[in-house]
Protein backbone atom coordinates (compact mmCIF):
# COMPACT_ATOMS: atom_id res chain seq x y z
CA UNK A 1 0.00 0.00 0.00
CA UNK A 2 0.82 3.45 -0.25
CA UNK A 3 2.36 4.83 3.14
CA UNK A 4 5.45 4.69 4.02
CA UNK A 5 8.39 7.19 2.57
CA UNK A 6 10.58 5.91 -0.41
CA UNK A 7 13.91 5.90 1.80
CA UNK A 8 12.16 3.73 4.48
CA UNK A 9 12.38 0.05 5.10
CA UNK A 10 9.91 -1.74 4.08
CA UNK A 11 7.45 -3.23 6.99
CA UNK A 12 7.55 -6.92 7.13
CA UNK A 13 5.25 -9.02 8.29
CA UNK A 14 5.98 -9.83 11.22
CA UNK A 15 6.20 -6.39 12.04
CA UNK A 16 2.42 -5.68 11.30
CA UNK A 17 2.09 -8.79 14.12
CA UNK A 18 3.90 -6.74 16.51
CA UNK A 19 1.94 -3.55 16.19
CA UNK A 20 -1.39 -5.23 16.31
CA UNK A 21 0.01 -7.47 18.91
CA UNK A 22 1.26 -4.23 20.28
CA UNK A 23 -2.38 -2.73 21.50
CA UNK A 24 -3.20 -5.86 23.60
CA UNK A 25 -4.05 -8.41 21.25
CA UNK A 26 -2.67 -11.20 22.84
CA UNK A 27 -2.19 -15.03 21.27
CA UNK A 28 -3.61 -17.49 23.95
CA UNK A 29 -7.16 -17.99 25.45
CA UNK A 30 -10.22 -16.38 23.35
CA UNK A 31 -10.94 -12.67 24.70
CA UNK A 32 -14.38 -11.38 23.95
CA UNK A 33 -14.95 -11.09 20.35
CA UNK A 34 -16.44 -7.53 20.46
CA UNK A 35 -12.94 -6.43 22.60
CA UNK A 36 -11.52 -8.66 20.45
CA UNK A 37 -12.73 -6.83 17.09
CA UNK A 38 -12.16 -3.23 18.96
CA UNK A 39 -8.13 -4.22 19.78
CA UNK A 40 -7.72 -5.47 16.33
CA UNK A 41 -9.50 -2.26 15.02
CA UNK A 42 -7.04 -0.18 17.02
CA UNK A 43 -3.97 -2.25 15.77
CA UNK A 44 -4.74 -1.69 11.72
CA UNK A 45 -5.82 1.61 12.53
CA UNK A 46 -2.07 1.93 14.08
CA UNK A 47 -0.31 0.42 11.42
CA UNK A 48 -2.09 2.42 8.53
CA UNK A 49 -1.11 5.51 10.51
CA UNK A 50 2.57 4.49 10.51
CA UNK A 51 2.25 4.12 6.76
CA UNK A 52 0.58 6.95 5.61
CA UNK A 53 2.89 9.63 7.31
CA UNK A 54 1.89 13.19 6.23
CA UNK A 55 5.10 13.82 3.73
CA UNK A 56 2.78 11.37 1.66
CA UNK A 57 0.12 13.76 1.49
CA UNK A 58 2.12 16.38 -0.51
CA UNK A 59 1.55 17.23 -4.00
CA UNK A 60 3.26 14.30 -6.02
CA UNK A 61 3.44 14.78 -10.14
CA UNK A 62 5.80 11.82 -11.46
CA UNK A 63 6.02 11.41 -14.66
CA UNK A 64 2.67 11.27 -16.73
CA UNK A 65 0.31 10.65 -14.16
CA UNK A 66 -2.75 11.12 -14.53
CA UNK A 67 -6.32 10.76 -13.53
CA UNK A 68 -7.24 8.89 -15.83
CA UNK A 69 -4.04 6.65 -15.49
CA UNK A 70 -5.17 5.96 -12.25
CA UNK A 71 -8.99 5.39 -13.32
CA UNK A 72 -7.56 2.38 -15.35
CA UNK A 73 -6.21 1.07 -12.43
CA UNK A 74 -8.79 1.37 -10.11
CA UNK A 75 -11.02 -0.71 -12.74
CA UNK A 76 -8.39 -3.40 -12.12
CA UNK A 77 -8.95 -3.35 -8.03
CA UNK A 78 -12.37 -3.02 -8.56
CA UNK A 79 -12.88 -6.03 -11.07
CA UNK A 80 -10.82 -8.25 -8.64
CA UNK A 81 -12.85 -6.83 -5.40
CA UNK A 82 -15.90 -8.25 -7.23
CA UNK A 83 -14.64 -11.54 -8.29
CA UNK A 84 -13.30 -12.54 -5.20
CA UNK A 85 -16.65 -11.84 -3.29
CA UNK A 86 -18.37 -13.83 -6.15
CA UNK A 87 -15.86 -16.73 -5.32
CA UNK A 88 -16.39 -16.65 -1.29
CA UNK A 89 -20.27 -15.83 -1.77
CA UNK A 90 -20.89 -19.06 -3.83
CA UNK A 91 -18.81 -21.13 -1.11
CA UNK A 92 -20.06 -19.33 2.68
CA UNK A 93 -22.61 -21.77 4.12
CA UNK A 94 -23.58 -18.83 6.45
CA UNK A 95 -26.47 -16.86 4.94
CA UNK A 96 -25.52 -13.68 6.78
CA UNK A 97 -22.31 -13.81 5.05
CA UNK A 98 -23.18 -14.85 1.74
CA UNK A 99 -25.40 -11.67 1.92
CA UNK A 100 -22.55 -9.46 2.98
CA UNK A 101 -20.76 -10.94 0.05
CA UNK A 102 -23.47 -10.51 -2.32
CA UNK A 103 -23.48 -6.84 -1.09
CA UNK A 104 -19.84 -6.03 -1.81
CA UNK A 105 -20.39 -7.63 -5.34
CA UNK A 106 -23.12 -5.17 -6.28
CA UNK A 107 -20.79 -2.37 -4.64
CA UNK A 108 -17.93 -3.32 -6.42
CA UNK A 109 -19.76 -4.03 -9.44
CA UNK A 110 -21.62 -0.31 -9.17
CA UNK A 111 -18.01 0.94 -8.91
CA UNK A 112 -16.51 -0.57 -11.88
CA UNK A 113 -19.92 0.69 -14.39
CA UNK A 114 -19.04 4.05 -12.63
CA UNK A 115 -15.30 5.02 -13.29
CA UNK A 116 -16.08 2.97 -16.50
CA UNK A 117 -18.39 5.84 -17.49
CA UNK A 118 -16.05 8.44 -15.96
CA UNK A 119 -13.23 7.58 -18.09
CA UNK A 120 -15.79 8.32 -21.38
CA UNK A 121 -16.38 11.38 -19.79
CA UNK A 122 -12.75 11.99 -19.62
CA UNK A 123 -12.38 10.76 -23.53
CA UNK A 124 -10.66 7.52 -22.71
CA UNK A 125 -11.32 4.93 -25.31
CA UNK A 126 -12.03 1.82 -23.61
CA UNK A 127 -12.92 -0.68 -26.44
CA UNK A 128 -10.72 -3.83 -25.99
CA UNK A 129 -9.69 -2.84 -22.82
CA UNK A 130 -9.27 -5.74 -20.11
CA UNK A 131 -7.99 -4.68 -16.88
CA UNK A 132 -6.73 -8.16 -15.88
CA UNK A 133 -4.55 -9.04 -19.45
CA UNK A 134 -1.74 -8.55 -17.12
CA UNK A 135 -3.14 -11.14 -14.63
CA UNK A 136 -4.21 -10.99 -11.26
CA UNK A 137 -2.54 -8.88 -8.71
CA UNK A 138 -0.57 -10.72 -5.43
CA UNK A 139 -3.15 -9.67 -3.07
CA UNK A 140 -6.21 -10.97 -5.12
CA UNK A 141 -4.09 -14.50 -5.45
CA UNK A 142 -3.78 -14.67 -1.52
CA UNK A 143 -7.01 -14.35 -1.11
CA UNK A 144 -8.17 -16.69 -3.11
CA UNK A 145 -6.45 -19.29 -1.10
CA UNK A 146 -8.51 -18.41 2.17
CA UNK A 147 -10.53 -21.18 2.43
CA UNK A 148 -11.97 -20.08 6.41
CA UNK A 149 -14.71 -17.78 6.92
CA UNK A 150 -12.91 -15.45 9.36
CA UNK A 151 -10.00 -15.32 7.42
CA UNK A 152 -12.17 -14.24 4.51
CA UNK A 153 -13.97 -11.49 6.48
CA UNK A 154 -10.94 -10.45 8.12
CA UNK A 155 -8.64 -10.06 5.09
CA UNK A 156 -11.11 -8.44 2.35
CA UNK A 157 -14.02 -6.97 4.57
CA UNK A 158 -12.06 -5.67 7.65
CA UNK A 159 -8.53 -4.71 6.56
CA UNK A 160 -8.83 -4.01 2.60
CA UNK A 161 -11.65 -1.99 2.89
CA UNK A 162 -10.20 -0.33 5.41
CA UNK A 163 -6.83 0.27 3.41
CA UNK A 164 -8.85 1.31 0.42
CA UNK A 165 -10.69 4.01 1.93
CA UNK A 166 -6.71 5.43 3.24
CA UNK A 167 -5.84 5.13 -0.85
CA UNK A 168 -9.24 6.25 -1.58
CA UNK A 169 -8.78 9.87 0.44
CA UNK A 170 -5.22 10.29 -1.50
CA UNK A 171 -7.21 9.81 -4.75
CA UNK A 172 -9.40 12.66 -3.90
CA UNK A 173 -6.87 14.42 -2.71
CA UNK A 174 -4.78 14.17 -6.03
CA UNK A 175 -7.91 14.47 -8.10
CA UNK A 176 -8.65 17.79 -6.21
CA UNK A 177 -4.99 19.24 -6.78
CA UNK A 178 -5.80 18.25 -10.87
CA UNK A 179 -8.74 20.17 -10.69
CA UNK A 180 -11.10 16.84 -11.36
CA UNK A 181 -14.07 17.64 -9.08
CA UNK A 182 -16.25 15.27 -11.09
CA UNK A 183 -14.10 12.41 -10.13
CA UNK A 184 -13.10 13.50 -6.70
CA UNK A 185 -17.13 13.46 -6.21
CA UNK A 186 -17.96 10.31 -7.45
CA UNK A 187 -15.00 8.89 -4.70
CA UNK A 188 -16.25 11.10 -1.98
CA UNK A 189 -19.95 10.36 -2.52
CA UNK A 190 -20.23 7.23 -3.73
CA UNK A 191 -16.97 4.90 -3.15
CA UNK A 192 -15.91 6.10 -0.11
CA UNK A 193 -19.25 5.91 1.15
CA UNK A 194 -19.52 1.83 0.30
CA UNK A 195 -16.11 1.36 1.24
CA UNK A 196 -16.33 2.70 5.03
CA UNK A 197 -19.54 0.28 4.63
CA UNK A 198 -18.07 -2.71 4.06
CA UNK A 199 -15.22 -2.37 6.46
CA UNK A 200 -17.89 -1.28 9.35
CA UNK A 201 -19.43 -4.79 7.99
CA UNK A 202 -16.51 -6.86 8.48
CA UNK A 203 -16.40 -5.64 12.18
CA UNK A 204 -19.79 -6.58 12.54
CA UNK A 205 -19.41 -9.78 11.18
CA UNK A 206 -15.76 -10.38 12.99
CA UNK A 207 -17.69 -9.90 16.08
CA UNK A 208 -19.84 -12.70 15.77
CA UNK A 209 -17.67 -14.99 14.45
CA UNK A 210 -14.30 -15.02 15.07
CA UNK A 211 -15.11 -15.94 18.87
CA UNK A 212 -12.42 -18.63 19.20
CA UNK A 213 -8.69 -18.62 19.95
CA UNK A 214 -8.47 -20.62 16.68
CA UNK A 215 -10.36 -18.02 15.01
CA UNK A 216 -8.66 -15.02 16.60
CA UNK A 217 -5.34 -16.00 15.50
CA UNK A 218 -6.67 -16.55 12.07
CA UNK A 219 -8.26 -13.28 11.67
CA UNK A 220 -4.94 -11.82 12.96
CA UNK A 221 -2.84 -13.68 10.60
CA UNK A 222 -5.14 -12.80 7.80
CA UNK A 223 -5.13 -8.66 8.69
CA UNK A 224 -1.26 -8.86 8.92
CA UNK A 225 -1.05 -10.59 5.24
CA UNK A 226 -2.89 -8.32 3.88
CA UNK A 227 -1.42 -5.44 5.03
CA UNK A 228 1.88 -6.28 3.91
CA UNK A 229 0.60 -7.51 0.44
CA UNK A 230 -1.19 -4.17 0.13
CA UNK A 231 1.89 -2.25 1.24
CA UNK A 232 3.99 -4.54 -1.56
CA UNK A 233 1.22 -3.52 -3.66
CA UNK A 234 1.13 0.42 -3.52
CA UNK A 235 5.14 0.58 -3.75
CA UNK A 236 5.02 -1.20 -7.07
CA UNK A 237 3.06 1.31 -8.04
CA UNK A 238 4.99 3.97 -6.90
CA UNK A 239 7.70 2.33 -8.87
CA UNK A 240 5.81 2.67 -11.79
CA UNK A 241 4.91 6.45 -11.27
CA UNK A 242 1.47 6.03 -9.64
CA UNK A 243 1.69 7.15 -6.09
CA UNK A 244 -2.17 8.12 -5.80
CA UNK A 245 -3.57 4.58 -7.10
CA UNK A 246 -7.21 4.32 -5.61
CA UNK A 247 -8.24 1.38 -3.46
CA UNK A 248 -11.24 -1.21 -4.08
Amino acid sequence: MRGRLDNASPIRETEYMDALAGVGIGTGAAMDAAAFVVELTEGLEQVLRRLTPEDTLRAETDGDLTVESLLLVALRNELEATEIAARWMATTPEVEVKLAFARQIGDEAKHYRLIQERLRALGVNLAGFNPLAKGYGELYLYLTTLSDMVERIAAAQFTREAIATVWNAQFIAFCERQGDGETARLYREVVQVDEAFHHELGKKLLARYATTPEQQAKARAAVSRTLELAEEMQNLYVRQGMRHAPGC
